[in-house]
């Protein structure tokens, strides 16, 4: 390995490993978070409606708001090309432009809210049509702080700040556990039970906007220290730096803003099925929460790095990062989905199942998340090219993949959802992912004239079998472990899932460390080395 590459892996596992540790604290919260709204709400009506309520401007503050959102991947691509004291006008300009289209759409929101939800959800009992309606008015401006968060991360990711990026969602947690907190103290246990639903429906919907609010103002704070950008109104929309921004934003968000629509999709068909929407949150988040540890450490870092390579001359470095992120993908994303398949039901039970939370949801839980385990490669995959297309100043392919998308999961939801029930819209999500990562690949071939096809695959198909091998040796350790523990309960179940997963992620390592991947030794030996130290 030459000293640049030392380097490198140096700089990636340093950045990694403040990453990890604020990522993990953030999804802690957010686990917590949503225990307690399943021990408070189950898949009853309040939960329920927010779900469908969530659509809009919760995805908006996820997918513009969100770390390696289109905004943020935007300004990531531009400011890294430029001096830090260009920033502040790119960023104040940015701002102005964005905030204004979207308090539009928060308007919007606000005065078109039953047609939202009746669109959405139609076939809702009126008491959850009724709190859905709501909670989307009360969340409606979290669609502004979306955007402004968004440009907020990219703008302080440039500068190499990495710690806030990644711990400042987990105030959007604590607001709503705290507004929970204080339900249950004034009613008890009375709140799990339905005439409590539209009370609670209420403390969801203000708890997430709170934490929206406070995300916002913690990372303008750092922004206005760093002198990157004030709230000062301008409006030079024609400076090459805004334009170029522009250039990458305007179809990155056209084509995270399709994301909603796939959901909307699937809740549509999902409807009819009882506590399919709460279910599909609850699966999602147990999903989530490693894949956005894993996802900020490996895009966070490499993110910059794609921008600075885009010149052609820097082409074959270029693939390097390209293998090294999808490798370390391969290898963090496989098994674990390997695992949320073997071991879906203790998961599910350890985390959920208590208070309003009974077995059947459990039942309908684990089906989802064994569905969602499947998909979980191509899912993160997918986000690492997008990533290089948005680099090279591409954003026209992944709009285009996105928009033939949007029909893709309408006809397979309409396919899959008949023989397969709730799991069969998840199954949607996975095939319209492996198509996106397909086409992406292909195209990307294309644009770099040529990528090294057989380097990159053999590694990817080796991984893919060694998870199948540990999932079902951690299946076989749950059986035995059953049989030894006997009946069911919290500890049980723990020593149980302990058990079979250390015996997945050791059957697993046992296979990697065997194909001696380049890439992920150095990366797994400087992880190590820092949190050791640490």
């Amino acid at each position: 390995m030459t000293q640049q590459e030392k380097k490198t892996a140096r700089s990636f596992a340093g950045i990694a490993g403040i990453v990890a540790a604020a990522t993990l604290i953030s999804k802690v919260f957010g686990l917590i978070r949503q225990q307690t709204v399943a021990a408070a709400f189950g898949v009853g009506a309040a939960a329920t409606a927010y779900s469908y309520a969530y659509i809009i401007p919760g995805f908006l503050l996820i997918l513009l708001g969100g770390v390696n959102g289109p905004f943020h991947t935007a300004l990531v691509s531009v400011l890294a090309k430029h001096e830090k004291e260009e920033a502040a006008p790119i960023v104040e300009t940015v701002t102005t432009l964005v905030g204004g289209l979207l308090l539009v759409v928060t308007i919007a929101q606000i005065l078109c809210a039953e047609l939202i939800i009746d669109l959405v959800g139609h076939g809702l009992e009126e008491t959850t049509r009724a709190i859905a309606i709501r909670q989307i008015q009360i969340m409606s401006p979290l669609s502004l702080f979306a955007g402004l968060i968004g440009i907020g991360f990219g703008t302080l990711n440039a500068a190499n700040q990495y710690w806030l990026l990644s711990i400042s969602p987990l105030l959007s947690s604590i607001t709503v556990i705290a507004g929970i907190g204080i339900l249950a103290w004034q009613y008890g246990k009375e709140i799990i039970n339905p005439e409590y639903a539209l009370i609670g429906g209420m403390v969801l919907a203000w708890g997430t906007l709170a934490g929206g609010v406070l995300q916002w103002l913690v990372q303008l704070i750092v922004q206005w220290r760093l002198g990157l950008g004030t709230l000062r109104l301008r409006f030079d929309f024609k400076s090459p730096g805004v334009q170029e921004v522009i250039k990458i934003m305007t179809p990155a968000t056209i084509s995270s803003g399709m994301m909603p629509i796939n959901v909307a999709t699937d809740l549509y068909f999902a409807s009819p099925i009882a506590g399919a929407a709460a279910g599909f949150t609850y699966a999602n988040l147990l999903v989530q929460t490693p894949l956005g540890i894993i996802s900020n450490i490996i895009l966070l870092p490499l993110l910059p790095t794609f921008a600075k390579l885009s010149h052609p001359d820097n082409w074959p470095e270029l693939k390097l990062r390209i293998r090294q992120g999808l490798l370390l993908t391969a290898v963090t994303m496989l098994p674990l989905g390997a695992l949320m398949i073997s071991l879906s039901e203790p998961i599910v039970q350890i985390v959920y199942q208590r208070g309003a939370f009974k077995q059947e949801a459990t039942q309908l839980v684990s089906s989802l998340l064994i569905a969602y385990g499947i998909g979980m490669f191509v899912y993160l995959g997918r986000d690492v090219l997008v990533r290089v297309f948005y680099a090279l100043g591409d954003g026209q392919t992944p709009f285009k993949i996105s928009t033939f998308n949007i029909f893709l999961n309408a006809v397979l939801d309409l396919l899959l959802v008949e023989p397969f029930g709730a799991p069969g819209l998840v199954l949607a999500t996975v095939g319209v992912n492996c198509s996106s990562m397909l086409m992406l690949l292909f195209l990307l071939n294309r644009k770099l004239n040529g990528l090294p096809w057989r380097e990159w695959c053999i590694p990817i198909l080796g991984l893919t079998g060694g998870s199948i091998i540990s999932g079902l040796a951690s299946f076989a350790a749950l059986m035995v472990s059953r049989q030894v523990l006997g009946k069911p309960n919290l500890i049980t179940l723990l020593i149980e899932l302990s058990i079979s997963a250390l015996v997945g992620i050791g059957v697993f390592s046992l296979i990697a460390s065997r194909m001696n991947i380049p890439e992920v030794n150095t990366f797994v030996i400087k992880m190590r080395q820092k949190f050791l130290k640490k």
